[in-house]
């Protein structure tokens, strides 16, 4: 931009993607691409990183010819040559004021671009440094917007904001790096067909997935009724993907083509993969594996979708252990960018490349991941659920609750989320949560207590909120009535009587114990390193991206003072909140939560 002219070819993307960073553009960036482009546009690029292609570029003046390929340095040159010899216009873009506007017109711009802001990033701080940067420009010239542009980016790229992100930037390119996977001789073989087996929610979001990335499908189900069912939620996934411009009509159709339903195996003979996206019973899962060992052929990968059933119980029947993988979709499986890939000790390398290669086909991040209860993911965050409720049960607002966790930056509050997953999901895990982690677990029946009272959450427009088609979600101040039965059954509330807390007291009594239990999966050689948890987090369960991920925020924390709260409370309110013996050791020692221990690290281990 700051050259006299620009020549692209027509397909190449152009954008200021720095704020993704935590910082602003440099070099000028800030100011010349609003003096090519137009003031509105280019706060829209910058604050949105968005790229637009140079055909797009030329019609709003960001490139002044567009070539083929072939062409670009010829042309180049003799544009070069014609400006210098003063047959086109010698133009320097910090100079032009022509497509700013008045100054009034300018702020007003800027003014609801603030406001804007504010609203859909108001914890990241070089948005609003941004356009503070852009006004000063446009008040007092080029000049002085590059002077005040170079002060505030070095203040930005050693502020906490920046640190983070840029650890989730080098963190996401790591996943993939798998010690004796990825780093030897072995090559990802292709694969071309899958089965998926279940074509509900889960089944469906998987298909649609591998379809719109030129994966053939053979979708599996047990009657014609369910097959029908699942190819029409394949239907609508892929029309819900058209409207919102990620896939063209053409598309659509070619992913489509590439379905085939079935009511039996006789389609599974020739497939690369199976991906089995059934309820969690594991009778049905066994007998599933057994039967597809048996008809597929001996290269095909055998995964689950599980969410919580040990992969050594799911493949018991089967003495092909080295195929067996959990590939651990989140719901919606055709948008959640995650993909936890769970290995047991006897998966096979390759079988873990191969579902590796997968997961970038698809576009997905995969996270590769030990065997253990809830893996990586929904076992770190199961007391995120369980503290919102501690914390009912000792007098809190469900609505205060999920405010603070909203202005924390998660998506939404826990309630809210409670509601939206569905209250089938908490009661299916119970026993089996219960069953791994003993007393840390609390016997909650909360969402007992709301089923009882015919509570579905969003599923039946009634929950801890009220969800009306096209409205947002509203607090159901009925609800309270479920809340005082909890409560007056908990009886954890001191002389019954509500406990004071403040809001970062609720903050900390939800999230310290879920930084509690990465610690023991950290400790567990569950995940590769920390960074590969800080991920999961992100893309799995909405953690703020800008604090860097549950690990890396937690050592922003610091242990010593996350311990010393758990063990505080652990006194006051019994075991779920003890502290364990990782965060123990890293608090007294000084090491960062994210340090790799001093013990070499071995694969991730089979555990329940």
């Amino acid at each position: 931009m700051g050259c006299h002219a620009r020549i692209s070819t027509p397909e190449a993307q152009l954008g200021l993607p720095e704020l993704t960073l935590g910082i602003i553009p440099g070099f000028g960036g800030t100011q010349r691409l609003p003096r090519l482009v137009g003031l509105p546009k280019a706060i829209e690029m910058m604050l949105q990183s968005r790229f637009i292609t140079a055909k797009e570029g030329k019609e709003r003046g960001l490139i002044d010819a567009l070539c083929t390929p072939d062409e670009l340095i010829k042309m180049s040159r003799l544009w070069a040559l014609e400006i210098a010899n003063c047959q086109k216009p010698w133009i320097r873009s910090l100079g032009r004021t022509d497509k700013l506007g008045s100054l009034s017109e300018a702020r007003a711009v800027l003014s609801a671009a603030r406001q804007q802001a504010k609203k859909v990033a108001p914890n990241m701080p070089q948005h609003q440094a941004c356009l503070d940067v852009i006004e000063e420009g446009v008040s007092y010239g080029g000049h002085a917007g590059v002077l005040k542009e170079a002060k505030v980016f070095k203040e930005l790229v050693v502020a906490p904001t920046s640190r983070a992100l840029v650890h989730v930037f080098f963190a996401q390119r790591s996943t993939t790096k798998v010690p004796g996977v990825t780093d030897g001789q072995l090559k990802p073989r292709q694969i071309r067909k899958v089965a998926v087996i279940g074509g509900g929610l889960m089944g469906s979001g998987i298909a649609t997935a591998l379809l719109v990335s030129n994966i053939s499908v053979v979708l599996k189900e047990v009657n014609p009724q369910f097959l029908q069912r699942g190819e029409k939620m394949i239907a609508g996934n892929l029309e819900g993907l058209v409207k919102r411009g990620s896939l063209t009509k053409d598309k659509m159709n070619k992913a489509m083509s590439l379905l085939k339903g079935a009511l039996d195996y006789s389609d599974f003979k020739d497939v690369d993969m199976v991906i089995e996206a059934v309820i969690e019973k594991i009778p049905l899962k066994q007998s599933i594996f057994a039967d597809i060992e048996r008809i597929c052929p001996k290269h095909c990968i055998l995964a689950t979708n599980t969410s919580t059933i040990d992969l050594n119980v799911v493949g018991e029947k089967t003495n092909s252990q080295d195929r067996i993988i959990g590939a651990h979709f989140f719901s919606p499986a055709h948008i959640m960018p995650l993909l936890e890939i769970v290995r047991t000790e006897k998966t096979s390398p390759q079988a873990i490349l191969d579902l590796i290669t997968v997961g970038k086909i698809i576009k997905k991040v995969p996270v590769v991941v030990g065997n253990c209860t809830g893996f990586a993911v929904n076992r770190t965050f199961f007391p995120y659920t369980l503290g919102s409720q501690v914390l009912v049960s000792l007098g809190i607002d469900v609505f205060r609750i999920d405010r603070v966790i909203s202005n924390f930056g998660m998506p939404m509050g826990p309630f809210q989320l409670q509601d939206v997953a569905g209250y089938g999901v908490a009661l299916a895990v119970k026993d089996i949560y219960a069953a791994a982690f003993g007393e840390r677990y609390l016997d909650s029946d909360l969402v007992d207590l709301m089923v009882k009272d015919g509570r579905q959450g969003k599923m039946n427009g009634k929950g801890y909120y009220i969800y009306e088609k096209g409205g947002k979600p509203k607090p159901d101040p009925s609800v309270q009535r479920v809340i005082e039965e909890y409560r007056k059954g908990a009886k954890t509330m001191p002389g019954r009587k509500p406990v004071t807390l403040t809001d970062q007291d609720i903050l900390e009594m939800i999230f310290f114990p879920v930084v509690n239990e990465a610690c023991r999966v950290m400790d567990e050689n569950v995940v590769i390193r920390a960074s590969d948890l800080d991920i999961a987090s992100v893309l799995g369960m909405g953690f703020p991206k800008y604090r860097g991920g549950l690990v890396f925020w937690a050592d922003t924390v610091g242990a010593p003072y996350i311990y010393s709260k758990l063990s505080k409370w652990a006194e006051l309110y019994g075991p779920y909140f003890k502290p364990s013996s990782y965060l123990e050791q890293r608090a007294k020692s000084g090491v960062p939560l994210s340090a790799p221990s001093a013990s070499p690290q071995g694969s991730a281990r089979s555990r329940m």
